[in-house]
Parts: C-alpha cells; sequence; structure tokens
C-alpha cells in the first residue's frame, strides 16, 4: 500500500493517447494519460469509463452534443456510447475503467495500445 502522487506520475508521461497503470481496483485499472487533438471516434460494448480532468480542460464529443471539462470535473461515459475526447491544448487525465478495456474501444488504429506500461 503506497500513495500516489498523481504530479509526480503525470510528470513520468510524455506521450499522448498512451495511458500508464496506477493502480488496481476490485477489477479495475486507475491510469493517468495525456490528451493532445482529437481522438478516434469509439464505443465499449461492455464496459463504462470515467474521465477525470486533473489539469488543463478538454471536450468530450458524443453524437449529439460535447460536454466539456475543466480540472477537477468528470465524466462516466456508459458503455456502448460513442464518443471522442478532443483537446486543443495538453490535458491530463485520470481513467476508471476495467481492467480489460482497450483504450481504442471496438476501433484499432496506431493509438490501440494492447499491453500498458505501469508506471
Amino acid at each position: 500500500m503506497d500513495k500516489v502522487n498523481l504530479a509526480d506520475k503525470l510528470a513520468r508521461i510524455g506521450t499522448h493517447w498512451d495511458p500508464k497503470i496506477v493502480a488496481d481496483l476490485n477489477g479495475q485499472h486507475v491510469k493517468l494519460v495525456k490528451f493532445l487533438g482529437p481522438f478516434e471516434w469509439h464505443h465499449h460494448a461492455n464496459e463504462d469509463e470515467m474521465f477525470l480532468v486533473v489539469k488543463g480542460e478538454f471536450d468530450m464529443e458524443l453524437r449529439d452534443k460535447v460536454v466539456h471539462l475543466a480540472a477537477g470535473e468528470f465524466i462516466v461515459i456508459p458503455r456502448g456510447v460513442e464518443h471522442r475526447p478532443n483537446a486543443r491544448e495538453e490535458v491530463e487525465v485520470l481513467l476508471f475503467e476495467p481492467a480489460t478495456t482497450l483504450n481504442t474501444g471496438n476501433v484499432r488504429s496506431d493509438r490501440t495500445r494492447e499491453t500498458l506500461e505501469r508506471l
């Protein structure tokens, strides 16, 4: 049982759209990631996802609306809902999702990460 310093862990991330595992909790992963620019449109058939903005801001684009998120705010995307994060400037995000969640969901691309690094 060690504490996790988010700023220290985020400082070790030098890439975008490349989530890193920082903790495990009841079959869930706590992940940190940096976003910049638009991601792929995708959905997750079996998992809900939580996005918590640690630093910066981004838009969570949904097919019927856009939800703007700033530091200290989070959104839960229910399973099956198509979405696309889009960050005009670099943003630091904490993800909370089942360990089986693939970052690109139902889509495969050069941003798909089959295996995640642990920090």
